[in-house]
């Protein structure tokens, strides 16, 4: 049964497109603040380590909202690790020192990246593809990260 929602399909395609790159970049993410949750180190570990527990949980459950808004437009997400990684923005983490310093900075790099992602698509959703729905739902996202990143840039104070 196709799915009439009011959006032509070429723009449900575009928009589906870039929630892939977008859901790319969440699970990107979620890998690297698990690593920090996993291998933090120093006299700061056990409050880095809730902390970035309390970032990955949040991260878990927009990797979810992401793959549902896909789907509910009638597309596919994808869900391999491979495609994750063609598809991202972001690059996998290379430590050689697992402060929290040095997880805390580049935790917020990737989450500016994400923000300034997601800023551009919004008003192209809603302009060029007249998917209001997922403009309004990209604009949730993008002031998700800007909360996480400012708690992530409290700590560099």
């Amino acid at each position: 049964m196709t799915t009439n929602i009011g959006i032509k399909a070429e723009n449900t395609a575009a928009v589906a497109a870039d929630l892939s790159n977008i859901l790319a970049d969440e699970f990107v993410l979620y890998t690297k603040t698990r690593n920090a949750h996993w291998n933090v180190e120093g006299a700061d570990f056990h409050t880095r380590h809730l902390f970035f527990e309390s970032q990955y949980e949040q991260l878990d459950e927009t990797i979810d909202n992401v793959a549902e808004r896909i789907r509910s437009i009638d597309h596919y997400a994808p869900a391999t690790l491979q495609s994750f990684l063609q598809l991202t923005h972001l690059s996998e983490m290379a430590r050689e020192k697992n402060d929290s310093t040095g997880f805390i900075k580049e935790l917020l790099e990737d989450h500016e990246r994400i923000i300034m992602n997601l800023r551009a698509k919004v008003n192209l959703f809603a302009s060029d593809y007249h998917d209001y729905g997922s403009s309004d739902f990209i604009t949730g996202l993008m002031e998700t990260h800007e909360k996480m990143a400012w708690m992530l840039r409290a700590h560099l104070k």
